[in-house]
């Protein structure tokens, strides 16, 4: 067993809801088979290798707080094999299929492209080494074009085509690295695919390069044979103050412009639902609604700092209502649940980062299980389904299919004398019977 800060650890097992073992999963019983498969299979939990190994907790205000051993001075190479000897250690304590990287957390830059990409190599065939011996898997790869000052004006959007270019070079790289290692789906985060000001940008220009480059990846995907899923993650700002992925619906206009909502889906996280004004069971609603849900980046945001605060997550209602759209919506597919999630600041501990994962893979469980049964059940889509009786009917359905126009449909409204009167939604009795399956431990 290597030796880590997370090797002391024992790996962390399903008890039930009775269990006192602060480090044991409650709800996260992985192969309780539910809905017709296991538990594991629906969430496909993952844990993020930047914030759970790369992190160190510094902010605007402060340095620093969570020191590890491989963020020590070093041989870069060294120390990205010490990081990853450790990341492997948390994988098995924690016990969960899956993980996801940047190319810049696994692997250390260095003064070029062609020496960064050496590197990156390096470290993916060393990830490679590691997975052989470990039951984790790759969910997806990312590339962080964001972080260096030459991406502060975009990437792929940048006015700088040399930038576009670099940009381009790296995705490729990181896209083979992520079928190298069998990953299932490879997404693209906009970190700065936006702009501070109208007052410097040509819209039109950069969103035409945007769409250029998405459709570059989607034509190598289908080049070098990768079966995953392309996801883009919306957001809708931080750090720019308007970002061209803002949410879900203007992700959607975005592909079907270029051709591209066949090719593409989405990867939604809760915190950037929240600073888009709103829930992430909307986003995820929405994106069942246009069939392009993708995956998911489990966390949370602070309603008071209204940032980018990526907490793990804590609210059982939303859980719960976001797994029923997930459901409703044929489930993840390839995709997953992974946790885009930081411990605070006075967090520091190795046992912090596992009390976290703990905690946030019982809570989507438990949801998921209450969402199950909220189907299962029947009572709440039964409500649904009498508050849109109405267009089942076959001249209900001739509104929508095309078979009537606008002067038919007004012409037969005339002479009917129709007089519709005002129906109950019924919210809070739906409210209270949701209530009740959610804050139970009957599941």
């Amino acid at each position: 067993m290597s030796n880590t800060v997370f090797s002391p650890f024992e790996t962390v097992k399903f008890e039930g809801p009775s269990s006192d073992n602060a480090l044991a999963y409650r709800y996260y019983d992985a192969d309780r088979v539910v809905l017709g498969k296991p538990l594991k299979e629906h969430l496909r939990f993952a844990v993020a290798y930047w914030h759970s190994l790369a992190m160190t907790a510094s902010d605007p205000f402060g340095g620093p707080t969570i020191h590890r051993p491989w963020n020590e001075p070093g041989d870069p190479i060294a120390q990205a094999k010490v990081k990853a000897d450790a990341a492997f250690e948390l994988f098995r304590v924690l016990d969960l299929p899956f993980y996801c990287f940047h190319d810049a957390d696994m692997a250390p830059a260095a003064p070029t492209l062609a020496e960064t990409l050496k590197n990156f190599h390096i470290m993916a065939d060393y990830l490679g080494e590691k997975m052989s011996g470990s039951k984790t898997k790759l969910l997806w790869g990312t590339a962080n074009l964001f972080s260096h000052p030459r991406f502060m004006a975009g990437a792929s959007t940048n006015p700088d085509p040399d930038v576009f270019r670099w940009s381009a070079a790296t995705v490729k790289h990181c896209m083979d690295v992520t079928k190298q290692l069998g990953g299932s789906n490879y997404v693209l985060w906009g970190g700065r695919e936006g702009y501070e000001t109208l007052l410097n940008t040509d819209m039109k220009h950069e969103l035409e390069q945007m769409g250029r480059f998405l459709s570059l990846v989607v034509e190598y995907k289908h080049k070098i044979g990768f079966d995953g899923q392309i996801l883009i993650e919306p957001k809708p700002k931080e750090p720019t103050s308007h970002q061209y992925d803002f949410d879900t619906a203007t992700v959607f206009g975005f592909l079907k412009k270029y051709g591209l909502e066949k090719e593409v889906r989405v990867n939604l996280e809760a915190n950037h639902a929240t600073l888009a004004g709103h829930s992430f069971e909307h986003e995820i609603a929405t994106a069942g609604a246009l069939g392009i849900l993708g995956s998911l980046d489990i966390n949370r945001g602070d309603a008071l700092l209204g940032w980018d605060t990526d907490q793990f997550p804590n609210d059982l209602w939303t859980m719960t209502m976001s797994m029923y759209h997930v459901i409703k919506a044929g489930g993840l597919g390839k995709g997953g649940c992974n946790f885009d999630a930081k411990v605070r600041r006075q967090s520091f501990t190795a046992e912090d980062m596992i009390h976290a994962h703990v905690g946030g893979a019982d809570l989507c469980a438990r949801a998921f299980l209450t969402a199950a049964k909220l189907i299962e059940d029947g009572k709440y889509d039964a409500l649904l389904t009498e508050r849109y009786a109405g267009w089942q009917t076959p001249e209900a359905k001739s509104l929508l299919d095309g078979s009537t126009s606008l002067d038919q449909i007004a012409a037969r409204a005339e002479a009917e004398a129709i007089d519709p009167q005002p129906r109950s939604g019924k919210q809070e009795q739906i409210e209270n019977l949701l209530m009740r399956s959610i804050y139970t431990d009957n599941v």
